[in-house]
């Protein structure tokens, strides 16, 4: 209704020239709202990450269905945030897929490195960032750009989920200009991370590669041998990761172990990104589904830790009015106030008895007084005895509730622990799916280092067979 109200005022200061001494004069405070309004709606209205959220789902909708320009449109009418920022990388996908010139594609990753820098979320901004800088470098590779994709590598920060692979490229792009030392250092620090990470089995492999093309093959053999090593061991780490998931579960074993700060964790590593666990447990989240499926476990052992609290809460309670209602003695309270009621009625005479024989009038109204208060006191312990007889009715109520409240928090609990075991046996699946093809992965790579040290020996021999030939041929040439 506001915006309504402000359009049409604002529809007011667009007025015909001829007509304007006609025109309503607006108080300053008002004009000046509009004029700032105004000037807000050329760059897009910021009503809050819901509505950006929005526009970008508009966006999605027109790229999706193969209209860019339209959903370029929307963008542009974007405040500058995550949500435009990330509508732009994906319209730069599309650029990258359709043209065999990167310049669209880059244009639109700058204009969303420029709409990331209005996100508040320092976290997510970083993150992001250093997405948009790992794509753009690997398209202004992929088009030989190689200076320009060392520019935007070298900015992604050193700890993030993208860093492993920024090294990687970065190297490649130093390796196609010819600095094979530079690329070998890039691939070394890469090699550091665990082999979880997107770009890390490259960056071993690439190691090889790198001694071969600058010259030393009794280093690049070492080197493809130390990959493959590495390699296999990783296959025995996925293997173990496997079993600990169908004997734990997924979330016992990725997430919830990812929590512990136990001596364990201390003396493998510290918790940062070089943790193997913690790497397979970000490269297992980007999946959108194990995201879903983690979040639907998560919500439902929350749930269930609640309830739990609520039945420890309930059984308390109803230990505690069972005690109460086994404590009343109602024969002994009867006693003591017909004792009391007999001591009453003796003072009750004594006073009248008094007041009889009291001569002055103040006396007599203090006796009165006194006399009243006793009768109230009479009347109040003969109202004992009833409110006592109801006291263990209210209690046995109180009980029945609290029975019918346990008996309904057991069945929500039977219920979130069927639901729970259900989301659990989901997220196993997407795990050991995951882990499966991580394996398929280390054996591609396993694959790639044999052809390499198979082709390497064969070179070598191929060589030592030809200065064997060359030296027969110098010692022939001596002979007479």
């Amino acid at each position: 209704m506001t915006f309504r109200l402000l359009r049409i005022s604002l529809s007011l200061l667009i007025i015909n020239p001829l007509t304007v001494s006609a025109a309503p004069v607006l108080p300053a405070d008002i004009r000046d709202g509009l004029e700032e309004f105004r000037q807000a709606s050329g760059v897009g209205v910021n009503l809050g990450d819901n509505h950006q959220q929005s526009l970008y789902r508009d966006a999605e909708e027109a790229r999706l269905s193969g209209k860019t320009d339209d959903a370029g449109r929307v963008l542009a009418g974007m405040k500058e945030g995550y949500w435009a920022a990330v509508g732009y990388l994906n319209l730069s996908t599309d650029y990258a897929r359709e043209d065999l010139n990167p310049a669209r594609a880059l244009v639109a990753l700058r204009v969303a490195l420029a709409m990331l820098e209005g996100d508040e979320d320092s976290a997510r901004r970083d993150q992001l960032r250093n997405r948009l800088l790992v794509r753009a470098g690997y398209l202004a590779y992929q088009h030989g750009e190689y200076e320009k994709a060392i520019g935007f590598l070298e900015k992604v920060s050193l700890d993030s989920f993208n860093t492993p692979r920024a090294l990687y490229l970065h190297g490649l792009a130093l390796s196609q200009r010819s600095n094979h030392r530079a690329a070998m250092q890039s691939w070394h620090r890469a090699r550091k991370y665990p082999l979880a990470y997107p770009g890390v089995a490259d960056a071993w492999i690439g190691m090889g590669r790198g001694y071969d093309l600058s010259g030393y093959l009794g280093q690049a053999g070492e080197a493809y041998l130390a990959a493959n090593a590495a390699f296999e061991s990783e296959r025995v780490t996925l293997r173990k990761l496997a079993e600990k998931i169908r004997d734990q579960g997924a979330y016992k074993t990725l997430v919830e172990d990812a929590r512990e700060t136990g001596i364990d964790w201390f003396l493998a590593d510290s918790r940062t990104l070089t943790q193997p666990r913690m790497a397979y447990l970000l490269g297992f989240m980007e999946q959108p589904a194990a995201q879903h499926a983690a979040g639907r476990v998560a919500a439902l052992a929350a749930m269930a830790a609640r309830l739990a609290g609520y039945q420890r809460d309930l059984g308390i309670f109803d230990s505690a009015l069972a005690e109460q209602i086994a404590n009343i003695q109602r024969q002994t309270a009867s006693a003591h106030t017909a004792a009391l009621a007999s001591q009453g009625a003796d003072l009750r005479d004594r006073i009248e008895r008094l007041s009889a024989k009291a001569a002055d009038s103040a006396d007599k109204s203090r006796l009165s007084s006194l006399a009243q208060t006793l009768a109230d006191t009479q009347d109040w312990l003969a109202n004992l005895d009833h409110r006592a007889s109801g006291r263990p009715e209210e209690l046995r109520q109180l009980r029945y509730q609290s029975l019918a409240l346990k008996s309904r928090n057991d069945a929500l609990v039977s219920s979130v622990n069927r639901l729970r075991m259900k989301a659990e046996e989901a997220l196993d699946k997407l795990a050991l799916d995951y882990v499966a093809s991580r394996d398929q992965q280390m054996a591609f790579a396993l694959d790639k280092t044999e052809q390499q040290i198979a082709h390497l020996y064969e070179y070598l021999a191929l060589q030592s067979l030809a200065d064997a030939d060359l030296s027969e041929d110098k010692a022939g040439e001596g002979r007479p």
